[in-house]
């Protein structure tokens, strides 16, 4: 403490602050010498304290130790005697959110984890304050209600026990918040504030921990100078380790979130600061501005649907809202047409700037209306949207979309989010439209909020990308996904909706396409014949269509589970009779019946089938609560390979009711859920992706991308992402261009692969809609997105490969891009992307080492092109899968016959063979002429004879000195690489 560093003080206490205090107490007789000095310090009768002025390290003298070091010791020391050591460039202050995040008021929210700071100093100050916070919060937002239930989440801390921690803040359903604490002693103290927070109004909420004290403050205004403001002090102790758990903003599996908007939320890790101190501005203050502007106009939307809506229901024939009533009117709605409003009270106000919905509202029925009292502004906006896209399914649809948007903002206004994702697409791609990225933000934004499935997975694939200008953000993007993750397996039970089984269909695929079919389809109705003749296998497959709506078929559930108990009662097909059980159990379509479930249950147990196995565990454990038995088949059938078995014995664990096993068991329980989850199992995943983003478990880092990764593959099963792929499929095969281009650009935007390459094949197909219709690189647009996916196809990478090859209109050549968008197809094992590889390099490209280890090409092995050139070309003959002579095998074969060539003409022999006849020649026509001119005879006309020296020269002497001046075998006129 008064000394540097030097060779003896290895490590000499460094300290900030110092309190030399004194005091005066009593001996008590036979008093305990070893009592604290806290302890002593409380009874003292005399007591003070100074504070002492500190050096820094660094500032310090060194120690004369009168000690001489030897040579090469001293000579170290002096090295590094005068070098202060840098500490890492780190502060307190961490962004947790630095873009809007549309909350939906549900269980899911974004989940961020503090580490450790890295800065020693930092790190220390942190450990010293678990006992006393001192740290600030500040955020902004957007709230359209009060909580519905007792407290929403906005941000809270949760520790590693699975409890709250310091802090948590929650909106109750007054409009105060509710702040909690976690006290050292181990009790959770809250407080609520006595003033209520805006709605509908941007505002910042700041507030700062210092100690015992906590201040309060909520600021609106254009320069925030409206707030109102609140200090609440404590006596007790508050435990704060902001590292030992993580924070969640919004909504969790714990409680859900507030419905509105979070902006830009900042967090000071060791600093009580005064708002003035703050600095944390609404970055993206456009788009807020546009999302008020928004709710400000949606909100005289419902007004008026309201109105509407009332005026209809209570039967008002005033003169102002409908024609005059007379008897011929009377007669009219008796037996005449429904009857339409011609005016309202409030039209000649807000005719001009509401036109399209006094149009739709005109156009609707009262009649129609009146039948259902309960209709709702969710209802009409529900009306207003199915009429918008009736006008998009006609043959030139894509023509109308500029005049059914005014229509599709109303129904967005009337809370039907459809309309909203339609909205967003339009406006992200240009789709008919001028391409307007703000207004695209705002109604996936608005979409996200509303709990609209497309838009929440179009928010999580454009976070999970950082594309379109959202930026790259994993846990934003978990926060979405998420919330479609959990109501999938959800919606897959639920028997109503615009739902439909998602299928890998990819329109290059002609076999795929020709199966697909309809009711009155040849398959379906040979399938029908089929299992109309007992064939066990038919009535499966007529039945999973028609259950799941599969091939091109409409969901029926009622006619499913005729096939399923046909099969079951006619057949003695394991599968059938399992699967009709687990109807009767459920009920789904069909009068619950649990005895008769229970014995075709045990009968296609008895058959060894491992689902009914697994079934018979899910029988005792949810009816008979038998958790010893339901075990035992559940560990029988995880033997047999049953993932659902796997994801029950984690329940098990999870739940603290594995027999035998004492209290829960979280790490038991994560092996469980990731081995079903390996297998398929969608809860089992969804447990997995929790895990990875929380961190809290041992066996599960906190993986933060992997999470997404696994919420988005469950996400994209949902069947109303389904629906319209389906929808898209559908179109696609009648030959309506519009609406198959229309269906498949909205899936895309989801982020779903395979409606990616689709909607690019179509672009391809049909390039005149394409570039009329859309305002972006069709083509090049959803090829680059497929790439990025984890699931990407290899033809996928092959175009792009071939964009990156030729160019693409913006995009200029980058031989780089392709070798590795080649590459990548050849690892995925088309023959095509070793065969494009090598053409590369015989046009003289050179593939880096990276690619060449990335292929698993040993460059010490092959050290030149033409090593590499025969491996590529053997591998892609390897791959190929056409039993015949491929363009692989022959390029294989031009080669090696260059090589061989090559070889001969660079031979000795060949050349001293070359050189001899060369010289016999030579003589022989030298003795020749001697003797012709020695023979003195005039010479005769004659035929010029054939020159002996042409056939005769030796080939190996000008191709040898070529082949010799490059390192390759050269080749003209090759084709160019292709996809």
């Amino acid at each position: 403490m008064v000394y540097r560093d030097d060779y003896f003080i290895r490590h000499s206490i460094s300290v900030s602050v110092v309190i030399l205090r004194a005091w005066i107490t009593h001996r008590y007789s036979g008093g305990d010498l070893n009592v604290k000095w806290e302890e002593n310090l409380l009874h003292a009768v005399a007591k003070n304290y100074t504070l002492l002025k500190t050096i820094p390290p660094f500032e310090r003298p060194f120690k004369d130790h009168q000690v001489c070091l030897e040579w090469n010791m001293g000579y170290i020391w002096n090295l590094r005697a005068n070098k202060i050591p840098q500490c890492p460039l780190e502060n307190d202050v961490v962004t947790l959110l630095g873009f809007l995040f549309a909350s939906s008021g549900e269980n899911t929210g974004i989940v961020k984890k503090f580490p450790r700071f890295r800065n020693r100093e930092l790190e220390a100050t942190r450990r010293q304050r678990i006992d006393y916070p001192v740290f600030t919060v500040s955020l902004w937002l957007y709230l359209l209600h009060y909580c519905k239930a007792n407290l929403c989440g906005i941000l809270y801390f949760v520790d590693s026990n699975e409890m709250y921690g310091t802090p948590s803040v929650f909106l109750t359903e007054e409009g105060h918040l509710h702040i909690q604490m976690h006290l050292v002693k181990g009790e959770d103290l809250a407080v609520k504030t006595k003033f209520t927070i805006p709605l509908k109004e941007w505002f910042r909420l700041d507030i700062s921990f210092n100690g015992g004290q906590i201040v309060v403050t909520t600021s609106t205004g254009q320069d925030l100078k409206d707030y109102h403001n609140q200090t609440i002090s404590f006596r007790e102790d508050f435990h704060y380790n902001d590292t030992a758990g993580y924070f969640i903003i919004g909504g969790s599996r714990y409680v859900a979130g507030i419905e509105g908007f979070f902006g830009p939320l900042k967090y000071y890790r060791l600093h009580a600061l005064h708002p003035a101190q703050i600095f944390n501005p609404l970055l993206e203050k456009q788009l807020a501005e546009h999302i008020k502007l928004y709710y400000e106009r949606c909100a005289e939307v419902q007004e008026i649907v309201s109105e509407y809506t009332s005026t209809v229901q209570q039967g008002d024939r005033r003169q102002e809202a409908c024609d005059l009533r007379n008897s011929y009117l009377d007669l009219k709605l008796r037996y005449g047409r429904p009857s339409t409003c011609r005016a309202l009270l409030w039209e000649k106000e807000l005719k001009a700037k509401h036109r399209s919905l006094f149009q739709a509202l005109l156009e609707m029925g009262l009649v129609t209306v009146l039948r259902n009292q309960s209709e709702s502004v969710l209802e009409i906006g529900g009306r207003i949207f199915e009429k918008a896209v009736k006008r998009l399914s006609i043959v030139d649809g894509l023509h109308q979309i500029s005049s059914v948007v005014p229509f599709l903002m109303d129904a967005s206004c009337c809370g039907y989010h459809k309309a909203s994702y339609y909205l967003a697409v339009f406006y992200e791609t240009g789709l008919n439209v001028p391409r307007d990225q703000l207004q695209g933000m705002l109604y996936s934004l608005v979409g996200g909020q509303g709990s609209e499935r497309l838009s929440s997975m179009n928010l999580g694939y454009k976070h999970y990308q950082g594309i379109d200008h959202y930026p790259l953000d994993w846990e934003l993007s978990y926060a979405y996904y998420s919330n479609i993750a959990t109501k999938t397996p959800l919606d897959q039970h639920t028997l109503q909706g615009d739902q439909a089984y998602v299928e890998t269909i990819r329109l290059k695929d002609d076999e795929i396409l020709k199966v697909q079919t309809k009711e009155d389809g040849d398959v379906f109705m040979w399938l029908k014949h089929e299992a109309s003749r007992g064939n066990a296998a038919a009535q499966q497959r007529l039945a999973q269509m028609l259950f799941w709506g599969q091939q091109g078929v409409a969901k029926n559930p009622e006619a499913a589970i005729e096939w399923y108990a046909k099969g079951a009662l006619e057949t003695e097909d394991p599968a059938l009779i399992y699967d009709y059980a687990i109807v009767l159990f459920k009920g789904q379509g069909v009068k619950k019946n649990r005895r008769l479930a229970l014995e075709l249950m045990k009968k296609a147990a008895s058959k060894g089938l491992h689902q009914a196995v697994n079934g018979l565990g899910w029988y005792y454990h949810k009816f008979k609560k038998n958790y010893a038995k339901a075990a035992k088949y559940w560990l029988k059938a995880e033997e047999m390979g049953n993932p659902d078995a796997s994801y029950n014995l984690g329940v098990l664990y999870l739940d603290g009711i594995f027999p035998g096993v004492p209290g829960r068991n979280q790490t038991l329980a994560g092996e469980y859920f990731h081995k079903a989850a390996q297998g398929g199992h969608i809860e089992g995943t969804l447990w997995c992706s929790l895990y990875y983003i929380t961190g809290n478990l041992e066996t599960f880092p906190r993986d933060p991308e992997k999470a997404v990764v696994w919420t988005k593959h469950v996400a994209e099963k949902n069947g109303y992402l389904g629906h319209v792929i389906r929808k898209g499929l559908n179109a696609y095969l009648e030959g309506s261009w519009h609406e198959a281009l229309l269906y498949y650009v909205l899936a895309a935007e989801t982020g779903i692969e395979v409606s990616q390459t689709n909607v690019a094949h179509i672009c391809e197909e049909r390039p005149d809609l394409a570039k009329r219709y859309l305002d972006v690189d069709c083509v090049w647009r959803y090829y680059n997105f497929s790439v990025f996916q984890i699931d990407a196809p290899s033809f996928a990478y092959l175009k792009m490969g071939d964009l990156y090859y030729y160019g693409h209109q913006n995009q200029s050549q980058d031989l780089e891009l392709s070798v590795q968008m080649y590459a990548q197809a050849a690892l995925d094992g088309d023959s095509q992307g070793f065969f494009n590889l090598a053409l590369l390099i015989e046009e003289g490209a050179i593939i880096p080492h990276h690619i060449l280890d990335f292929l698993e090409i040993d460059p010490t092995i092959h050290s030149n092109n033409i090593s590499i050139l025969q491996e590529l070309y053997e591998r892609c003959w390897s791959h190929s899968s056409e039993e015949s002579f491929s363009p692989c095998s022959l390029a294989w074969l031009y080669l090696n016959l260059r090589l061989i060539w090559g070889a001969t003409l660079h031979s000795a022999l060949i050349y001293f063979l070359g050189t001899f006849l060369l010289s016999a020649l030579i003589a022989w026509t030298v003795q020749y002429c001697q003797s012709v001119s020695a023979s003195g005879s005039h010479p005769t006309p004659a035929r010029a004879p054939r020159d002996p020296t042409a056939p005769a020269a030796s080939p190996a002497v000008t191709p040898a000195a070529d082949a010799s001046a490059q390192d390759q075998p050269t080749v003209t006129n090759n084709p160019e690489p292709r996809g």
